[in-house]
């Protein structure tokens, strides 16, 4: 009778493994690790786009390093003297991407404006997209960005591609999932957006150091080439350079919990 428990309980196990949240939520998060809100902009903010064919041109330049590197774009909003992007990096190679499209476009800037230099500032702006809500939220901010600055709703934004179904560029699947694939429930959440400065400076990226940068603030602090080592110090030790490094202007708690393989609850825990 003993071992038929052990059998059934081991059946029990399996099923629960095969049905239960944990599983899931694992692989939402692993989902999520790839994807980025990146922003380009105009050196000194000057105008990137001068007509319609410099934005037909940046359009296409996207497109082919899409292919060539690969990834995945949610959205898109294409403005006067910046680029927001929602891009899925499946092979990792965000920063061989952008150079890529930078370069190109910058050649073609260059060349019909008869000028000489750079087009963009010298670095890209990129920020992890760690859940649904802030892809959510991010989009509909993207979407929303001509409207904000004064243009026309919607304009340059792959916005339409959307509502359509004419999807040129983007891949909307992921996105229209956390709508129930309800094409109606996405237009209605993008309607329902109310203007907030102080909330949407935050996708703006002001001050935010990229990871490359925080990596090299949190070995200044630690002496340490590898900084994962920082997992394994004594509990008093590691509490004190946590909080030197969440001091660190311009980094969050969830980069550091990202860089350094940290959970989210040792962070809160720091006062």
């Amino acid at each position: 009778m003993l071992y038929f428990y052990y059998v059934l309980l081991g059946l029990r196990t399996n099923l629960n493994k095969k049905v239960g949240e944990t599983m899931p939520r694992k692989n939402r998060i692993k989902a999520f690790s790839k994807i980025y809100h990146v922003i380009i902009r105009g050196i000194n903010k000057q105008d990137i786009f001068l007509d319609k064919q410099d934005y037909k041109k940046f359009y296409k330049e996207l497109n082919r390093v899409k292919e060539k590197f690969e990834f995945e774009i949610y959205a898109y909003a294409l403005m006067k003297n910046h680029v927001h992007l929602v891009i899925f990096d499946k092979n990792e190679n965000l920063s061989l991407m952008m150079q890529s499209l930078n370069i190109s476009y910058s050649i073609y800037f260059n060349k019909k404006y008869e000028r000489i230099g750079h087009v963009f500032q010298n670095r890209f702006k990129s920020h992890n997209i760690e859940d649904e809500k802030y892809l959510k939220n991010v989009i509909r901010y993207i979407h929303k960005n001509p409207e904000i600055s004064g243009l026309k709703p919607y304009e340059n934004t792959s916005y339409q591609e959307y509502i359509d179904n004419n999807c040129k560029s983007i891949e909307p699947q992921k996105v229209l999932k956390i709508f129930s694939n309800n094409i109606e429930f996405f237009k209605n959440f993008h309607d329902s957006y109310i203007t907030n400065q102080d909330y949407d400076k935050d996708y703006e990226m002001p001050g935010k150091l990229q990871d490359d940068e925080a990596i090299e603030k949190i070995k200044e602090i630690v002496n340490e080439s590898n900084i994962m080592k920082i997992q394994n110090y004594e509990v008093n030790n590691k509490r004190e350079v946590l909080k030197k490094i969440m001091k660190i202007e311009g980094i969050t708690k969830k980069q550091i919990c990202r860089i350094l393989g940290i959970s989210k609850s040792t962070i809160m825990r720091i006062k």
